[in-house]
């Protein structure tokens, strides 16, 4: 395995971190100091970062469903809670992407560098769906219109998957991720998003999940989402 893959599943960093770690030169094999990241390690190897000894630690991810004023983030340092609290594991864990805090619903949690960083890179497309309250009615031009892609103000906006739930209610599932987007989209088409609640994360769904609760995946939807973010 290439260094800079071992200390992003150690739990150091991403991998594109943790290769600039390794070339600025904090980081020994053996007692040798390495400042290529693609030097390969068999995992036998002594690995030091600073000093401090690198352990491949066990690699978990967590489904939670964030419920409402719960920030993503490893740490919240103000009143609110932060989603990694949620979950009752040991590990050094932090969320994959963000969910913003007026928005419940499906959200990661990982200790595993490498995979987080594929699943919330724009480059591999990996599908979000969201199921959107309005504050009127939805009407089938507005279905269309995001549908096609709208204009923001930091360019259009990808093609999406629209579907009306109900008069005011749509799912959309969309692969970019900008700050807010479905929010913003809402607006684009002359509407407002009152209650956002991601449903679907890839090939996850958040199913009946309660609010708050957690989840350990199995070996198998792991192998799901890294086929889902292009890796097999």
């Amino acid at each position: 395995m290439r260094l800079g893959k071992y200390l992003a599943h150690a739990g150091v960093a991403s991998r594109r971190k943790s290769e600039a770690i390794i070339a600025s030169g904090r980081v020994t094999v053996d007692g040798r100091q390495v400042t290529d990241p693609a030097f390969g390690v068999s995992g036998s190897e002594e690995v030091r970062v600073d000093g401090t000894p690198i352990e491949s630690e066990p690699r978990e991810v967590w489904m939670v469903n964030k419920p409402l004023d719960v920030v993503s983030t490893a740490d919240e340092p103000g009143r609110r809670q932060a989603v990694v609290d949620l979950v009752p594991s040991d590990l050094r864990l932090y969320p994959v992407g963000r969910l913003d805090v007026d928005s419940t619903g499906l959200i990661l949690v990982t200790n595993d560098g490498e995979l987080a960083n594929r699943l919330s890179h724009p480059r591999y497309e990996v599908p979000k769906t969201y199921r959107v309250s309005m504050g009127r009615p939805v009407t089938g031009r507005m279905v269309e219109r995001l549908s096609e892609g709208v204009e923001l103000e930091d360019g259009p906006t990808a093609p999406a998957e629209v579907r009306r739930l109900g008069p005011d209610e749509i799912e959309v599932t969309i692969s970019e991720g900008r700050n807010r987007q479905v929010r913003r989209m809402a607006e684009a088409v002359g509407n407002r998003v009152t209650a956002l609640e991601r449903t679907g994360f890839g090939s996850l769904r958040l199913g009946r999940l309660p609010p708050g609760r957690h989840r350990l995946l199995d070996e198998h939807e792991v192998g799901r989402l890294w086929k889902d973010a292009g890796d097999g």
